[in-house]
């Protein structure tokens, strides 16, 4: 009889032998799909691209756009791109005969550090911003502090305007240089020796002395809407944030009347679908909050939606479409405004017998 030449020892084996491979086999596997995974994620990121408006803000409160400008004078956009879901740094570039141009701080020994857009034959192409009286104001690179670069908008009276991006949400992200190198020269593009690279970046959270903020409304091309109150014979007054201290966590939100009076704005209890916004006057007599448009056009500003204690407010266009409020500092500071509640009553308390459902505050942005 043939006798098989398996020892014990290859009979232990064998299973392990067995366990192993299907280990190695089960590992592939999971890996494969981990990589698939990863494939489809990118792709989702890829296929994702959000235009951000960048512009100035001029302590007035109001936008001022900024362009690209070539030798003939024409102007072209400049966007902060968001092509995956992260937000805290972005590209600038500038939208040119549908190509994407990047935007850089050029090596100079001037006073002010130039930003500039690099075409791809190494043309530059001043950036600008442009005020509604068509003046050209410089934009530059005013201040370092390690590797970021402030860039601001240069007024004729030589004041510093803050260059932010603004989501068509109305979220913002500031606009500055950025080095990854410890020299002067971070790169040379097209034949251009670059200083930094310039970037949208997560707001920091350091904000001036300015105590009286400017509460808009953010329209998604980029444009700022002022809230007003009007009282019941049509006279409109601004609706301001006020800071009564250094913080800026909380900040009370109020009508000025007659340059000194401050009247509260609340939300009313209602059984309306959105809530309403309005502010009370000493005599119990209430003023309708507004978003006015640049064709004069006012829009409702309501309580739309809550989340636990926050209550989101809202402009409401005429197509029905849902506009950010915000508070926004003179030097480009951005708070979100919000519906607050304190307790769980639908009546948080009343003022001359009217039935107050939520505070509204200046709040930190919400993600």
């Amino acid at each position: 009889m043939r006798k098989n030449n398996i020892s014990p020892g290859m009979l232990r084996f064998k299973p392990i032998t067995l366990i192993i491979g299907l280990f190695v086999f089960m590992f592939s596997i999971s890996t494969d799909m981990l990589s698939q995974a990863n494939k489809n994620e990118d792709k989702k990121n890829n296929d994702m691209e959000i235009i951000w408006h960048v512009k100035a803000i001029h302590p007035n409160g109001y936008f001022i756009d900024i362009k690209a400008l070539d030798e003939n004078g024409s102007f072209y956009d400049i966007k902060a791109i968001q092509n995956s879901d992260q937000t805290t740094i972005m590209d600038i570039k500038a939208l040119i005969d549908g190509k994407k141009i990047p935007v850089k701080i050029l090596v100079s020994d001037d006073k002010y550090a130039p930003v500039k857009a690099i075409m791809d034959n190494g043309t530059i192409l001043d950036i600008k911003a442009i005020t509604a009286q068509g003046d050209k104001l410089d934009v530059k690179g005013v201040g370092r502090s390690g590797n970021v670069t402030d860039i601001k908008v240069i007024s004729k009276e030589g004041l510093f305007y803050g260059v932010k991006a603004i989501s068509p949400k109305g979220e913002l992200n500031d606009v500055k240089g950025v080095k990854m190198f410890n020299k002067e020269i971070e790169m040379n593009l097209n034949g251009v020796a670059v200083y930094a690279h310039v970037k949208a970046l997560t707001q920091v959270g350091c904000v001036g002395d300015n105590f009286i903020w400017h509460i808009i409304a953010i329209h998604p091309e980029g444009k700022a809407l002022d809230i007003i109150a009007l009282d019941k014979d049509g006279n409109t007054f601004p609706v301001k944030a006020i800071r009564s201290t250094k913080q800026h966590s909380v900040i009370d939100v109020k009508v000025y009347v007659d340059g000194s009076s401050q009247l509260p704005v609340k939300i009313l209890v209602s059984n309306d679908k959105y809530a309403p916004v309005k502010a009370i006057a000493e005599d119990g007599s209430i003023y309708d909050i507004k978003a006015l448009t640049a064709e004069g056009d006012k829009l409702d500003v309501k309580g739309v939606s809550r989340s636990g204690n926050i209550i989101h407010i809202k402009a409401i266009a005429k197509s029905g479409e849902f506009y950010g409020v915000k508070a926004i500092s003179p030097d480009g500071a951005l708070n979100d405004v919000k519906g607050v509640k304190m307790s769980a009553n639908e009546v948080e308390y009343k003022i001359k017998g009217i039935e107050i459902g939520a505070h509204i505050k200046a709040l930190p942005q919400m993600k």
